[in-house]
């Protein structure tokens, strides 16, 4: 098998130019490279299924941030799943299953030295399935788990809102929020999304942003007002649940997908005085500060894959060479579910 590897290409997809609103096809460099067998210590990975997510828009841009932007030229970073396929390290064998941040690319070679840092683990496929390990197992679960539980801090009978109900966070949320005893409103694009919100997920409403007034929505589907508004989209829509959020609300900041391809200045909320008026708080959430964590929250949401209390959904796209495009159903809306690129078996 090494004899094969030595001779095999990877094929990459490199970040040629800094994006200026959508991503467009000159930004993107296809390239190829020999596969590198591991020094002592070190992994060569085959990617299998890749995590395609709105942060990666935000990892176009230069500026400081949560984590360092993708360089020009550097393959384009993504999370991803994967099967061992050469180890010079005791920890993983050849054939083992895992998670990590292999780029948009064939093969990632992970040397000893960034074994921590790229998160590579072994992941069980008992507990989901490949794709279910991008999704309700994998980073979009987690945000979901621990922006809910940590900064939204459900009660029972309490009333979660969250945007982008139908992608891969918004649907962990609430199903979560329906789990915990709350009532889920979800905010979604579309009647057919919307529908599956509610019949499938099991949320007690969902809101359609384009063909209704989100304003009348709340005011119909929360009559008591807004505990926790989960934020995937912020812009109109965050500024509209501001107006209907109880005292001692809080409002989780995981994403703003609406503002990612803005070419002028993001504009804050304009209605951000109902934070004075009702003491409530609004919270920014990384997934990553809680990396030391996500066994727990995996071994719980694994319970309820397999008891059938939490579904998951992913919208598969197929081919490398369909990334580019692929990309770009997370800001039309087009994915209904976590989209995932499958590059092999």
């Amino acid at each position: 098998m090494s004899t094969d590897l030595a001779s095999a290409t990877n094929h990459q997809i490199r970040l040629a130019a800094r994006p200026v609103g959508l991503p467009k096809d000159s930004d993107w460099s296809f390239t190829e490279e020999p596969v590198i067998l591991p020094a002592d210590g070190g992994v060569l990975v085959r990617s299998t299924h890749l995590s395609l997510d709105p942060a990666m828009r935000g990892w176009m841009n230069e500026g400081k941030s949560y984590i360092a932007p993708v360089g020009i030229g550097e393959v384009m970073r993504a999370g991803g799943i994967g099967v061992v396929v050469a180890s010079q390290n005791p920890a993983f064998a050849v054939g083992d299953q895992v998670s990590a941040t292999l780029g948009v690319q064939e093969y990632c070679l992970i040397p000893a030295a960034q074994i921590q840092r790229s998160g590579l683990v072994r992941i069980d496929t008992r507990l989901g399935s490949q794709t279910q390990w991008l999704n309700v197992l994998g980073m979009p679960g987690m945000t979901g788990y621990f922006g809910l539980m940590e900064v939204g801090q459900p009660r029972a009978g309490e009333t979660v809102v969250v945007s982008g109900a139908a992608g891969a966070v918004g649907q962990t949320v609430g199903q979560l929020a329906k789990i915990k005893g709350c009532r889920a409103v979800g905010i979604a694009g579309g009647p057919d999304k919307c529908r599956w919100v509610v019949e499938e997920l099991g949320f007690d409403a969902c809101i359609d942003y384009k063909s209704g007034s989100v304003r009348d929505g709340l005011k119909q589907h929360c009559p008591d007002g807004v505990d926790i508004y989960f934020d995937n989209v912020g812009g109109e829509i965050l500024d509209t649940v501001l107006t209907r959020i109880n005292r001692k609300a809080r409002i989780v900041i995981c994403g703003a997908i609406s503002q990612y391809n803005n070419t002028t200045p993001v504009q804050g909320p304009k209605n951000y005085l109902s934070l004075l008026v009702n003491r409530a708080r609004m919270e920014g959430m990384v997934v990553f500060d809680y990396t030391d964590r996500y066994p727990l929250a995996v071994a719980e949401m694994a319970g309820y894959l397999k008891d059938g209390r939490m579904k998951s959904r992913e919208d598969v796209v197929h081919g490398l060479a369909n990334f580019p495009a692929a990309l770009l159903k997370l800001f039309s809306g087009a994915n209904f579910g976590k989209l995932v690129l499958q590059l092999g078996g």
